[in-house]
C-alpha cells in the first residue's frame, strides 16, 4: 500500500510538471508544432534511462524510490497518448510533413535522449 501512495504521489508531481515544462515550450515556440509534448517525451526518455540505471545496475537509487520516480513520477510526466492524439490530429488536418517530423522527431529523440541518460547514469554511477 506504501508504494501504491508513492506512485499516486509521483503521478500527480509528474502531471504538474508536464503540465509546467509542456505550456513554457508551447508559449515560447509556438502552437504551429507539438513542441510542448515532444520536450516531455525527450526529457521523460532521458530521465527514466538514468533512474532506472542508476536503481536496477548500481543499486544506488532504492527500490521505493525508483518506483516513486519511475512509475509515479515519469509515469505523469510523459505524454506518449498526447503524441499519438497530436500526431493524428496533424494528418487529419493535411499536415502530412509535420506529422511525419513529429513521429521522425519523437522516436529518435527519446531514443538518443535514452542513450544519453544511460551515458549519465552510467557517469553518475561510477564504475
Amino acid at each position: 500500500m506504501v508504494r501504491f501512495l508513492f506512485v499516486c504521489l509521483g503521478g500527480a508531481a509528474g502531471t504538474g510538471a508536464r503540465y509546467l515544462l509542456g505550456g513554457a515550450m508551447q508559449r515560447a515556440l509556438g502552437a504551429t508544432f507539438p513542441w510542448g509534448t515532444l520536450s516531455v517525451n525527450l526529457l521523460g526518455s532521458f530521465l527514466i534511462s538514468v533512474i532506472m540505471y542508476l536503481g536496477l545496475e548500481k543499486a544506488i537509487i532504492s527500490a521505493d524510490m525508483r518506483i516513486f520516480l519511475t512509475t509515479g513520477v515519469m509515469g505523469g510526466f510523459t505524454t506518449y497518448s498526447s503524441f499519438n492524439f497530436e500526431t493524428m490530429r496533424l494528418l487529419q488536418g493535411g499536415t502530412i510533413g509535420m506529422g511525419l517530423l513529429n513521429v521522425g522527431a519523437t522516436l529518435f529523440g527519446c531514443f538518443a535522449a535514452g542513450m544519453l541518460g544511460l551515458l549519465v547514469g552510467k557517469l553518475l554511477g561510477g564504475p
